[in-house]
């Protein structure tokens, strides 16, 4: 049986697009009505290819001897921790080296959702809303290290900036960071040690451990964190010394930004395992935002790890967008969800 009407709807639809085709070509629409941005999809924030020194250019490489001995340390700890899912060795390339702040694996600069000036332009506008200590004022930035940046209102910006910032806001709102003394952190998948070196110089943070499955990421991390000149708070530890480590004292709250959701079920079950084991009190992450928005923790490849953290002792204590105002949610850069967990027992 036949429907005439749809065969009506069909050349209806047809002779719309005819007529708008024919006026504006294959525009969806006119070039007046876009920003500079949108008519010039190449334009892209400030990028300076450079490292910070002469001394970085010759440390930083892949014939370090120090990082080739983490490499033979990686490459014998418990495979279950180490064994690849995202990471390999073609996600690190040799400018991944000098410039490991540039788009790589360790922060999409240029993909991602929302990666334009105008969600730059959104993002440090809502951070200065909600910005009462004024970090924006403390906390600066530079293209060290192959570094993409943006200058709005005067201020140089990056996606390091304003991810750390709301990262820190949101652990001000919930653990009152900024009077909080003698506190400790462990930062799990630290990758080049961004987060600490916000953390430290924000909030007077005695202790903030970085650790990482990735040989590469230990390696940059440690030399990262002297450049800054925060290596007595802000220390590097490498993966088969962590246990050790988290013996001498427990630190209060373990992170995890974007790097569970690159792992497999075995290796976060033995990081959330040993979290539990130590007694670390408060459990922050921030998942990939992947086809849900980040409103599941998913692993990039689609299984649920939340399961594993409540098996483990760990209860849901806060879930929130990561901008707090619904439009900034949805067109900031890179959107996903905050996750706060808490040990029952402690």
């Amino acid at each position: 049986m036949k429907f005439p009407f749809k065969e009506n709807i069909k050349k209806a639809i047809y002779a719309v697009s005819v007529r708008f085709f024919k006026r504006y070509g294959d525009q969806i629409i006119n070039s007046e009505d876009l920003y500079d941005w949108q008519k010039n999809p190449n334009t892209k924030p400030s990028y300076q290819r450079i490292t910070s020194s002469e001394e970085a250019q010759k440390y930083l490489t892949e014939n370090n001897s120090r990082y080739q001995d983490l490499i033979q340390r990686y490459s014998v700890f418990n495979k279950e921790v180490t064994l690849p899912f995202v990471w390999n060795d073609s996600i690190i390339n040799t400018d991944d080296f000098k410039y490991f702040r540039g788009d790589n694996a360790y922060v999409w600069q240029l993909r991602g959702p929302n990666m334009n000036i105008m969600a730059y332009a959104l993002t440090f506008y809502y951070l200065c809303h909600v910005d009462h200590l004024k970090l924006l004022d403390r906390l600066h930035e530079d293209d060290h290290f192959g570094n993409y940046s943006f200058e709005i209102n005067g201020k140089v910006i990056s996606r390091d900036l304003l991810d750390s910032l709301n990262e820190l806001y949101f652990l001000e709102r919930h653990l009152r960071l900024s009077v909080q003394m003698n506190f400790s952190i462990l930062d799990i998948g630290a990758g080049y040690g961004r987060l600490a070196y916000r953390a430290v110089k924000a909030f007077p943070i005695e202790n903030y451990l970085c650790t990482d499955a990735i040989a590469f990421s230990t390696f940059i991390c440690e030399y990262y964190l002297r450049h800054r000149a925060v290596q007595e708070k802000a220390k590097t530890i490498p993966l088969d010394e962590v246990e050790a480590a988290l013996d001498n004292y427990t630190p209060d709250l373990a992170v995890n930004i974007h790097s569970f959701s690159e792992c497999t079920l075995s290796a976060i079950n033995w990081w959330i395992l040993l979290l539990s084991t130590k007694k670390i009190k408060y459990l922050f992450i921030v998942p990939n935002s992947g086809n849900h928005g980040g409103e599941k923790l998913h692993t990039n490849d689609g299984l649920d790890f939340e399961e594993l953290i409540i098996s483990n002792g760990y209860d849901l204590m806060v879930k929130e967008p990561k901008y707090l105002d619904p439009v900034v949610q949805k067109y900031a850069i890179n959107p996903t969800y905050y996750y706060l967990f808490k040990l029952k027992a402690v």
